[in-house]
């Protein structure tokens, strides 16, 4: 039957868990990927990962929201899918493996939560005290640089993935895993809003 196929395929396309750094359920890449659901948006998503993941993520997607009207239990288990295959794409295009979405109550690094902070203020004023002084002019270079990308429409893909560029490398040095200039990451980022948009990792 067309929903028992339906569900069936979803399920087969759960994504098998390798060991990886924890995503989680209140952070920003699942808040973007519900946003998405939510408006049938695909767009709010798609910066998170690369173009040669649209494809499969497309096709997760269309198929969620078709499963997401058959009842409460479908639409989880659409759900569920579509997050996990959304964060799986953007681990796997940084070579860091998934472990799955980590539940709600998850402990967070506390530079984490004060760069998402600094994000959703302006302000990285009480993000610098809490790394070495020798990096804060380079964190705040990079945390300035993740500003001026911040404000973009949901729907120019290129430009949310610009900021999420920003953003990660923002991210990583704020966390002392990234030591060279330009390098490249994996966190997460805000929900664009109507036109730009926000977080919580």
């Amino acid at each position: 039957m067309f929903i028992k196929s339906i569900v069936t395929q979803l399920a087969s396309l759960k994504p098998a868990t390798v060991e990886a750094q924890c995503d989680t359920a209140e952070g920003p890449a699942v808040k973007c990927g519900r946003k998405a659901l939510e408006t049938g948006n695909i767009n709010y998503a798609l910066k998170w990962i690369p173009a040669d993941g649209e494809a499969e993520l497309r096709d997760v997607f269309d198929k969620a929201l078709q499963v997401r009207t058959l009842g409460s239990d479908a639409a989880e288990l659409a759900d569920r899918l579509f997050l996990e295959t959304m964060v799986r794409i953007h681990r796997m295009a940084e070579g860091v493996g998934f472990t799955g979405v980590q539940p709600l109550g998850t402990e967070i690094d506390p530079v984490v939560t004060a760069a998402d902070k600094a994000i959703a203020a302006g302000s990285d004023a009480d993000l610098l005290p809490m790394v070495p002084e020798d990096r804060r002019a380079e964190l705040d270079e990079r945390f300035q640089a993740a500003l001026a990308a911040k404000d973009f429409d949901v729907d120019d893909v290129v430009a949310g993935r610009r900021y999420l560029a920003a953003y990660v490398n923002f991210f990583k040095y704020a966390e002392g895993e990234d030591h060279d200039h330009h390098g490249h990451g994996g966190h997460e980022d805000p929900v664009p809003s109507e036109h730009s948009h926000a977080h919580a990792h």
